[in-house]
């Protein structure tokens, strides 16, 4: 593909405020008000939390100022799969689009899907994950057992996800107003707790703690140097999962008005927003809540905890707040990812249809409609904590590839259009190359039980894109080359 060209058949609707709606509102989802509950037991520590989210934003505000280079390079509809597929292989940007759909945004999507269902439990008793519609048993899977079924946080979510493709089938400027919308609303809904948790904090809240740079593991033993060596990494899933889909924006660049120079701005513009209101919400729990309940908040709800101590209806607030916040992080998700997957279809990489445009919206709605229902088939396998595990493992090895493709186009294509290069080269992306493979390292040894599973899926796209090859005469699908 040639760098700096942009796709035929997509309707340019997204402007800068678009795009940069699209970052914060694809990362602001279900995460930032359930794990650091997570957080707060694996560290023990209010300072360690706040060190965690702190590595967590200080990682995404780096990988973001990459993929900068790199929508500039190449403003095509797909965005990361594109990125991958020139700087490595077909293969390389076939295996980041099979794990997207099979576990990474899929698994995303069915995740805050079921985020915004448990949240509607708190107006709605009736919605509960013991509420079930269809209880079939339980399977043992090593020493845990899962529930088999459909339960009524699950129907909810798998519903959300309906509506939310439907409406983006529409087109693209009808999901960008619901995006634009609910972002809005989800930041001031943020800085509204914020606001709350600074001003009417408790004398026993975890920022006064004694033992503020104490770290414990969940046990209760000290954490000393080299046990903070590793609790850090594993802590950081959640906080990773709640500031991921930064780079959703990539793969609708074909959409964008001025891609070229708009997409790595609305990555730098959103993350570094949304990790700096990141930190300033875990601050305002720690000015409410001793530690012990934040790590001890039910079902993980911090948020509420938080805020139903300030105030009797607080916890009916946040649970307000978290559902336009799921919504919108939703519906980016369901907006976006078609995208890679038309892409792949176009490359004769994936079903033929997915890379078929409506006539009428012009976006891919068959596409849409198979994540969708991926998606709601993934809610009815796992836990939130599964899925979430499940996501990041994979999602870090491709950040960590994509960045180093970065070295790669500069030498194989040093005349290239840039208009946008990545700061502080070449060592921010050597530096993020490297504390993310470490990050990752760490779960692989830690997180066998999902790790490996997620290595597997990866490993797994290989014969499943030899077969799709097979298929396809040289020159792909569309006359490119393969």
């Amino acid at each position: 593909m040639t760098p700096g060209t942009a796709d035929p058949g997509f309707r340019r609707e997204l402007g800068l405020p678009d795009a940069t709606a699209l970052v914060a509102g694809a990362m602001i989802g279900s995460g930032i008000f359930l794990v650091s509950a997570d957080i707060a037991a694996a560290v023990g520590s209010p300072g360690w939390l706040l060190v965690v989210w702190a590595v967590t934003g200080l990682l995404t505000v780096m990988v973001s100022l990459c993929y900068g280079e790199l929508g500039g390079l190449f403003p095509h509809a797909g965005g990361q799969y594109v990125y991958l597929r020139e700087a490595w292989s077909p293969l390389a940007g076939f295996l980041y689009g099979w794990t997207l759909f099979v576990v990474i945004q899929s698994g995303s999507i069915a995740a805050v899907g079921m985020a915004f269902a448990k949240y509607l439990g708190v107006l709605a008793p009736g919605i509960s994950s013991d509420r079930w519609i269809a209880h079939l048993g339980d399977v043992r899977v090593g020493s845990r057992v899962l529930p088999v079924g459909l339960n009524t946080v699950q129907a909810v979510a798998i519903g959300v996800i309906a509506l939310l493709t439907a409406v983006n089938a529409v087109g693209v400027r009808v999901g960008k107003w619901v995006q634009n919308l609910s972002t809005t609303a989800k930041v001031l809904g943020l800085l509204g707790l914020v606001a709350a948790g600074l001003l009417l904090g408790r004398p026993d809240g975890a920022l006064r703690s004694a033992a503020f740079w104490t770290a414990r593991a969940a046990d209760g033993a000290p954490l000393g140097p080299g046990g903070l060596l590793v609790a850090v990494p594993v802590a950081m899933v959640g906080s990773l999962f709640a500031a991921d889909a930064w780079n959703n924006v990539t793969f609708v660049a074909g959409e964008l008005k001025r891609p070229q120079r708009d997409v790595g701005r609305a990555l730098v513009l959103g993350s570094t927003v949304v990790v700096g209101l990141y930190l300033l919400v875990n601050v305002a729990y720690l000015n409410v809540l001793p530690l012990p309940d934040v790590a001890a908040a039910p079902e993980g709800r911090v948020a509420a905890a938080a805020m139903g101590r300030l105030a009797p209806w607080g916890g009916a607030a946040v649970a307000v707040v978290v559902m336009i916040s799921t919504f919108g992080c939703l519906n980016a998700m369901i907006l976006t990812t078609p995208r890679v997957l038309w892409a792949m279809a176009r490359d004769g990489l994936f079903f033929r249809q997915a890379g078929i445009l409506d006539p009428r919206s012009r976006v891919p709605v068959r596409a849409l409609v198979l994540q969708g229902a991926w998606s709601g088939v993934l809610t009815l396998t796992g836990t939130y904590s599964d899925l979430l595990d499940y996501v990041i493992f994979a999602t870090l090895l491709f950040y960590v590839l994509t960045v180093l493709g970065l070295f790669v186009l500069r030498r194989r294509l040093p005349d290239a259009p840039r208009p946008y290069r990545t700061w502080g080269w070449p060592w921010l992306p050597a530096l993020y190359a490297a504390g993310a493979s470490f990050v990752a390292a760490v779960l692989l040894v830690q997180r066998p039980l999902y790790t490996w599973p997620g290595l597997a899926i990866v490993a797994a796209g290989v014969p499943v894109y030899l077969a799709w090859r097979r298929r396809v005469p040289a020159g792909g699908a569309d006359g490119r080359p393969g």
